[in-house]
C-alpha cells in the first residue's frame, strides 16, 4: 500500500471512534511495521490480541482494507462509482421510493453507455424491468416495449462483445504458448478457428466496446500469422477508436496503452521506423501524465511497453551498447513488478537484453541471460522463445570462444527441439554449420559463412518459414562475419535504409 492509501485507511478504520483500541488497526500497524509476516511477534507486540483472535481479526482487517481501498480508489474508477448509484438505487426502492430509484438507473445506465459499461447497463435495464413490472410508477405508454427493446438490443451487443473478446483472448492464449504459426497446417487450423468463432459485426452501428474487441481479435489473428501489415492497419484501428473518443482514454487506459504496444510491436516487426518513433512518443507522452498512473497495474504496463519498445529501437538503430545503459533499470523494475509480471513477460525481458549484449559484443553476459530462460521450468511457455533462445546460445558460445561446450550443446538443443517437434530448415541449417564449424580450416570460413548465408536467405523466402528471423537477425550476423566488422555496425548500415 501506497502511503496515502495506509494514511486513508487509518481514517476509515476510526471515523466512527477515535478509540485507539480497535484491534483490527492494531494489528495492521502490526503488520505495517514488519518486513515479513510473523504471527509471533504480532501476538507479541500486541498482548491484546489472543491466539484464538488471530483468524478472526485477520479475516476482519482484509475485509475492512478493501472497504477503504475501493472508497479511495473510486475516483479513478468508473465501473466502482456505477455500482456504487445501483446499490443506491436499491436502497431508494426498498425505502418504497420508486420514483426516486427509477431516476437514478436512469443515470446509471447513460453514463454506463457513456463509458462503455455494458453490462452495468444491462444491470439497470433489469432493475428497471422489475420495478415497473411490481409497481405503477408511469402513465407513460408503451414502457414496457421501450424497456424490452432497450434490454434486448444491449444483450445482442453483448453477445457480439463477448464473442469477439473471447475469440481474441484464446488467439492471446495461443500466442503465448507458441508464438507465430510454424507451419501450412498449423495456418489453416488457426484460419478456419478465427473465421469460425468471428462475429458478424456492422461497425456503423457497433459499441465502442464491440468495435475495440473486434480489432483486438484482428490483430491476434495477423500477429499469429506474420502478416503484419494487416496487423498494423488493425492496431491503428484500436488506436484510433481512443483518439476518436479522448475520454475513453481515461476510462479504460489500459486498454489504450495495450493498442499502442500492439501497434509498435507491428511497426516494429515492418521496420518501419518514422512511424514507430512516433507511436512510442505518443506512448511516452501518455505516461509523462502522472494523473494517468493512477494504478499499479498502469504503472507496470508503461514500464513494460516502454522499455520493450525501447530496446526495439535499439535494435532497430543498431545501438546495442548504448541501449545496455537501460537494463539497471530495468532489472530494477523487475524486482518492483514482480508480483504483477507474469513468466512470460519476464522470458521476453531476459531474451531481449540478450540480444542487447550479443549486438555488443559481450557474450559471455548473453549466455547468462539466455539461461534464465533455458533453465525455465515450464518449456510449454512460449515456445518459440525457447526455442530460439537455445541457438542464440549455440552461437555466442561460438563466439565467445567456448568450443569445448559447442558439440554438447548442439546435441542438447537437438534434443530440445526434437521433443518440441519444431525442427525447421532455418534451425537445421544453423545445426549442421554450427556442428561442422569446429572442424573448418581458418582459410575455409569465409566462404562457409557466405554458404550458409545463401542457404539462409533461400529459406527466408517461404512465408512459413520467416518466423525465426523476427527473433534472430541470423543474416546480420552472419554479414558481421563476412565484411570482418561487429554487428552493430551491420545493424547501423541497415539503420540507414529503413523508412
Amino acid at each position: 500500500m501506497t502511503r496515502s492509501e495506509k494514511r486513508h485507511f487509518r481514517l476509515f478504520a476510526t471515523r466512527q471512534s477515535s478509540n485507539g483500541d480497535i484491534k483490527f488497526l492494531q494489528l495492521f500497524d502490526a503488520f505495517d511495521g514488519m518486513s515479513a509476516y510473523d504471527e509471533e511477534r504480532v501476538l507479541r507486540q500486541v498482548p491484546s490480541i489472543k491466539k484464538l483472535q488471530f483468524a478472526n481479526l485477520k479475516a476482519n482487517l482484509y475485509k475492512q482494507l478493501l472497504a477503504s481501498m475501493r472508497l479511495f480508489h473510486a475516483q479513478q474508477n468508473t465501473d466502482i462509482q456505477l455500482h456504487e448509484q445501483l446499490d443506491y438505487a436499491r436502497v431508494l426502492y426498498n425505502k418504497g421510493l420508486y420514483q426516486q430509484s427509477l431516476k437514478m438507473l436512469e443515470k446509471v445506465k447513460a453514463a454506463a453507455q457513456q463509458a462503455s459499461y455494458p453490462h452495468i447497463q444491462l444491470a439497470a435495464i433489469d432493475f428497471e424491468k422489475h420495478i415497473e413490472s411490481q409497481y405503477i410508477t408511469r402513465s407513460l405508454e408503451g414502457r414496457a416495449e421501450e424497456l424490452s427493446e432497450e434490454a434486448t438490443n444491449n444483450i445482442a451487443h453483448l453477445s457480439r462483445l463477448h464473442k469477439a473478446s473471447s475469440l481474441a483472448l484464446r488467439l492471446y492464449g495461443l500466442y503465448i504458448k507458441m508464438g507465430h504459426v510454424r507451419s501450412p497446417e498449423e495456418c489453416a487450423s488457426i484460419t478456419d478457428f478465427f473465421r469460425q468463432q468471428l462475429p458478424l459485426l456492422d461497425l456503423r452501428q457497433a459499441s465502442f466496446s464491440e468495435k475495440l474487441a473486434f480489432y483486438q481479435a484482428h490483430v491476434w489473428y495477423n500477429y499469429i500469422m506474420q502478416d503484419f501489415k494487416a496487423c498494423y492497419r488493425y492496431a491503428q484501428k484500436w488506436v484510433d477508436l481512443f483518439e476518436a473518443e479522448p475520454h475513453m482514454k481515461e476510462q479504460q487506459p489500459m486498454l489504450y496503452i495495450k493498442g499502442l504496444h500492439n501497434l509498435l510491436l507491428a511497426l516494429f516487426s515492418l521496420s518501419y521506423y518514422t512511424k514507430f518513433m512516433e507511436a512510442l512518443q505518443q506512448l511516452e507522452d501518455f505516461a509523462a501524465d502522472n494523473n494517468r498512473r493512477s494504478s499499479p497495474n498502469i504503472e507496470m504496463l508503461l514500464f513494460l511497453y516502454i522499455y520493450t519498445n525501447r530496446i526495439n529501437a535499439y535494435y532497430m538503430e543498431g545501438r546495442f551498447t548504448e541501449g545496455l545503459k537501460i537494463v539497471p533499470d530495468i532489472r530494477r523494475n523487475l524486482r518492483v513488478f514482480q508480483q504483477q509480471l507474469d513468466p512470460h513477460r519476464q522470458l521476453i525481458f531476459y531474451y531481449k537484453i540478450a540480444g542487447l549484449y550479443f549486438g555488443s559484443g559481450d557474450y559471455n553476459s548473453t549466455i547468462l541471460y539466455l539461461e534464465k530462460i533455458i533453465h525455465f521450468k515450464d518449456v510449454n511457455l512460449r515456445e518459440d522463445i525457447q526455442c530460439f533462445a537455445r541457438i542464440l546460445n549455440l552461437i555466442a558460445h561460438y563466439e565467445a570462444g567456448k568450443d569445448e561446450l559447442l558439440e554438447y550443446q548442439v546435441k542438447s538443443v537437438f534434443h530440445f527441439l526434437g521433443k518440441m517437434n519444431d525442427q525447421q530448415p532455418m534451425q537445421v541449417a544453423i545445426f549442421e554449420f554450427l556442428r561442422e564449424l569446429p572442424d573448418t580450416s581458418p582459410f575455409e570460413l569465409k566462404s562457409a559463412f557466405i554458404k550458409l548465408k545463401e542457404k539462409l536467405l533461400l529459406i527466408s523466402e517461404n512465408p512459413m518459414y520467416r518466423r525465426p528471423f523476427l527473433y534472430l537477425d541470423i543474416i546480420s550476423w552472419l554479414d558481421s562475419k563476412i565484411k570482418n566488422i561487429p554487428v552493430q555496425q551491420v545493424m547501423q548500415q541497415k539503420f540507414k535504409t529503413l523508412k
